[in-house]
């Protein structure tokens, strides 16, 4: 019999999938208990997918929280917009479906959304932080490696930040604003037992 779910994840693609998928098994999370849904790729925007099915996967996250300690994270590139920008996105999709909004203080909900995408995370992590011409968040680096370079990066960026959400002091100076606010929503997403 296979464990039940404790965190639920929405993401846009494979790579996203990736990079969560390790920092959750970093975390303590096993396999089993995740479930991770992705974006159907060639079927229209994977921004829209993940705005358009939150709704319903936070309804089911606060369903089964009341019963046992269950986490939710959401992923979604910022692209050319901000960070807040895509929050407010998200409320209004809560809104439309008329649920209440994401309450930072009883939900058990991180949203990560870095800016321009995921890759810009995977390389600076990769780095640790360390100053690279390539990684801004007013620029995409995506196209700067093949799908397979970037899934080589992914465990140490994972692994990264995963350190990074254990202690403050390990964290660079240069820290993507993103990726800073992404460090304030992982802790109350992750279940009791991995919390950092």
């Amino acid at each position: 019999m296979s464990s039940p779910s404790l965190v639920f994840v929405l993401a846009e693609d494979q790579c996203q999938k990736q990079f969560i998928y390790r920092f959750l098994v970093k975390a303590g999370v096993g396999p089993r208990q995740m479930t991770i849904e992705v974006s159907p790729s060639g079927r229209g925007s994977a921004e829209q997918w993940v705005r358009k099915n939150f709704a319903r996967q936070v309804a089911k996250c606060r369903t089964r929280n009341a019963r046992t300690s269950t986490g939710m994270f959401v992923m979604m590139d910022a692209d050319k917009l901000t960070v807040q920008k895509h929050f407010s996105e998200l409320d209004v999709a809560l809104i439309e479906a008329r649920i209440p909004k994401i309450d930072p203080t009883t939900d058990a909900i991180a949203r990560l959304i870095p800016r321009w995408s995921i890759e810009t995370w995977i390389l600076f992590l990769d780095q640790n932080g360390a100053d690279n011409p390539l990684v801004s968040e007013d620029r995409p680096c995506k196209n700067s490696k093949t799908p397979e370079q970037w899934s080589e990066l992914i465990p140490n960026a994972s692994d990264t930040l995963y350190k990074w959400t254990k202690t403050v002091t390990a964290r660079p100076k240069n820290l993507l604003d993103s990726l800073q606010c992404a460090l304030q929503e992982i802790p109350r997403a992750l279940p009791r037992s991995s919390n950092p």
